[in-house]
């Protein structure tokens, strides 16, 4: 482990919550696993929740091209391959890729990981084909995304918000088994703990990590998971069956005994 990797995790409680969350349960994925994982994780640039984990994470991003990118510090910024390899244990590779045209082989990784991603993506439908190819049999796609009930689009990248049933969904239509839950309580303590550290804020700072570790805790709250006000994610779990269930037609004929 990187000196890097030891200071972060050093501090993680005390960064926002949806950030430990997806650690949280990235490390369930995980232990559930016999060996280690090859884990894709899409949209991630800098890919922190990935950070302590036994597996190979393979960073993957469009290329840093327009204006609003620029300005929203989205896609894959220049110098960000040398950044995460110099600073990484388990980072094995770096990729520019389309998502939606992607050129990853198939069936070749156990985990794949979008934070944050699918609101950016206008084939959103497509985007989820992708990642079901990729994807090995039997294993999981994680993703989180601004929760639609409540968080209202005012960013000029977010093609859309989806409520809880929409993105049910839609994971449906791609993988077998879906569970879309509510995450990220609202709070003055979650807002606070969105600023940016600074050694030149120390007070701030130190409010704003206190703020962090706080609004985890609120978010601990089972309550939450059901909460469809005052909750600013979505996060949904999906599976990728070991085989397709037989189409309902098969399935019938057989238990008939036909041919």
């Amino acid at each position: 482990m990187t000196t890097f990797e030891m200071f972060y995790l050093s501090l993680e409680r005390f960064f926002p919550p949806l950030q430990q969350i997806v650690r949280e349960k990235l490390l369930e994925i995980e232990k559930a696993q016999p060996s280690r994982m090859d884990i894709l994780d899409v949209g991630g640039r800098f890919s922190n929740y990935t950070i302590g984990l036994s597996s190979n994470i393979n960073v993957t991003d469009v290329p840093r091209v327009s204006e609003v990118q620029h300005q929203l510090h989205l896609g894959h910024p220049e110098g960000a391959e040398q950044i995460l390899m110099r600073r990484r244990s388990n980072i094995t590779s770096v990729t520019c890729d389309d998502m939606v045209h992607s050129k990853l082989a198939d069936n070749s990784y156990d985990c794949v990981v979008a934070i944050e991603v699918l609101e950016h993506v206008a084939e959103d439908s497509a985007f989820l084909a992708q990642v079901r190819r990729v994807l090995r049999p039997g294993q999981s796609f994680l993703m989180t995304t601004p929760n639609g009930e409540f968080v209202e689009n005012r960013n000029p990248d977010h093609k859309r918000h989806y409520s809880r049933q929409q993105l049910s969904e839609l994971l449906q239509a791609h993988f077998e088994d879906v569970h879309v839950e509510y995450g990220v309580r609202h709070s003055k303590n979650y807002m606070r703990s969105l600023r940016s550290w600074s050694l030149k804020r120390p007070m701030e700072t130190l409010v704003t990590m206190g703020s962090g570790f706080l609004a985890k805790l609120e978010s601990k709250d089972a309550k939450v998971s059901g909460m469809s006000w005052g909750t600013h994610q979505l996060i949904a779990v999906s599976t990728k069956a070991a085989r397709r269930a037989m189409a309902v037609g098969e399935k019938t004929m057989q238990q008939s005994g036909g041919d």
